[in-house]
């Protein structure tokens, strides 16, 4: 039998590579691999491949080029997605996607971190490095999404209790870890709710468990990242290096060797900042005497 590559003790999962390169997320490209879309030394790849630094892979008929690609600094970007837009590269139905309205990155394409359905509008993430995107997406990280809710009819105390002990929904038991008011009058009323998971409109469908409608609904937060109120529907905004680096060591990923030089540049100015706390502590009366 015909193997794609040799195992060896530097291997990599082939999809993984993918994703680090930029291309997509892990699930997409394993779409691709199963389309037959990819090649590993011109023979046809196969799910749960392998492969070495020295394998040559293709995508279309292109070749990688899979060293010069880690030396290009990972981009990350926040987009505040409006109504009626889907979360996919493509629809079928030619709507309007969420990446028709993102700049084009230098190098690799951006990957979506997580979905928000057609009716929902708020923060959501892209980065140019896969890896990075899947550990931000994988249930074991248990990462916060914070969402301001809009329902209509009225909520009781006994409905807040049981959205945070847990619902049962179709795919399961589902709950809120946290409910907090946020205003509105009449029948109309904001909540922000946080979740540890991303299934599919699982907001919406703890609430309507419960036999409460959703008229409106944003998510202002992805873990450490809050929906800035300066960036307006349709936009977006690059994260700045330190965010960025941040984010890393969030989902406990080592800081890309791109991104490495200005994390010691960083590290530095915290400590100088430590250093200049200590000290006028120490003597906080110093300047009073200059």
């Amino acid at each position: 039998m015909l193997m794609c590559a040799a195992t060896t003790d530097n291997s990599e999962k082939l999809h993984k590579v993918l994703a680090d390169l930029g291309l997509g997320s892990r699930r997409q490209m394993e779409t691709w691999i199963t389309e037959g879309r990819v090649r590993v030394n011109q023979q046809i790849a196969k799910l749960g491949d392998r492969v070495s630094p020295t394998d040559v892979l293709r995508v279309n008929g292109r070749v990688l080029k899979r060293k010069t690609q880690a030396l290009h600094e990972p981009l990350l970007l926040c987009y505040h997605k409006p109504v009626g837009e889907v979360s996919t590269r493509r629809d079928p139905e030619q709507r309007p996607t969420v990446f028709h309205a993102l700049p084009r990155p230098k190098h690799g394409r951006w990957v979506a971190i997580g979905r928000l359905d057609l009716n929902t509008s708020g923060l959501l993430l892209f980065s140019t490095d896969g890896e990075l995107a899947n550990r931000l997406m994988h249930p074991t990280q248990e990462i916060e999404r914070e969402y301001a809710v809009r329902v209509l009819g009225k909520v009781s105390a006994e409905m807040l209790q049981r959205l945070t002990q847990g619902v049962q929904l179709d795919d399961g038991l589902a709950r809120f870890e946290r409910i907090e008011e946020a205003g509105g009058e009449g029948a109309n009323h904001w909540y922000h709710v946080v979740l540890r998971e991303g299934r599919k409109r699982e907001v919406r469908r703890l609430w309507e468990a419960l036999g409460i409608t959703v008229s409106r609904l944003i998510r202002i937060r992805f873990g450490p990242i809050e929906l800035s109120p300066r960036l307006r529907l349709g936009q977006s905004m690059l994260l700045e290096a330190e965010q960025v680096i941040g984010l890393y060591e969030y989902v406990g990923l080592p800081v890309p060797a791109a991104l490495s030089v200005k994390q010691r540049l960083l590290q530095r100015r915290q400590r100088a900042a430590e250093q200049r706390k200590a000290k006028m502590q120490k003597d906080p009366d110093q300047d009073d005497e200059l």
